[in-house]
């Protein structure tokens, strides 16, 4: 009996690298993506491994753009726990993003005193889209297009993509803390 015992456990736990395999396969997607820091360097996503991460389109010249003020305080409130935010700045909408990276940096520091993370101008729609927002977009638990600037996508610690926030919902938001804390704390 204790062989049979022996036999279905040696089974079971060798079945179990497999699945986890393929979970932590399709979980690490987002991990895959080399993007450009807002000053020219490489930067791969996957150096975010085990951070809790609100991914957000933004631009300088539009109506969400005070949002800016909300996301750094979430950071600042946050950062210290594992928390990160990566802004990518993007001209889809009306051309709401019209400058080039240096001017869009020099914007978000000095009016907004923007500390967090900050990308390379990227299309995030049209024939032009990025593929990492064409995987938010098209392969993610989120499927739809980006409807405005600062929509927000929230990455847990494993890089799956957990939750998505309209344009709207402001990063002070109680969906939004309670979203980040939630997934801070697992």
């Amino acid at each position: 009996m204790h062989v049979s015992l022996f036999l279905t456990l040696v089974f079971v736990l060798g079945l179990i690298p497999a699945v986890v395999s393929e979970k932590q396969e399709s979980r690490s997607k987002f991990y895959e993506f080399n993007m450009k820091t807002i000053d020219g360097k490489d930067k791969l996503l996957s150096d975010y491994k085990g951070k809790v991460l609100l991914v957000v389109n933004v631009a300088s010249k539009c109506g969400h753009t005070p949002q800016y003020k909300g996301l750094e305080a979430l950071y600042q409130k946050y950062g210290k726990e594992g928390f990160m935010i990566l802004g990518f700045p993007a001209n889809n909408f009306f051309r709401q993003e019209p400058g080039t990276d240096s001017e869009i940096k020099e914007f978000c520091t000095t009016k907004y005193n923007v500390t967090f993370d900050m990308f390379s101008k990227i299309s995030v729609k049209g024939d032009d889209q990025h593929p990492l927002y064409q995987y938010l977009t098209k392969e993610s638990p989120f499927p739809g297009d980006v409807k405005w600037n600062f929509q927000k996508y929230l990455v847990d610690r494993n890089g799956s993509i957990v939750a998505k926030f309209d344009p709207k919902v402001e990063p002070e938001d109680t969906t939004v803390i309670q979203a980040v804390e939630k997934y801070l704390n697992q």
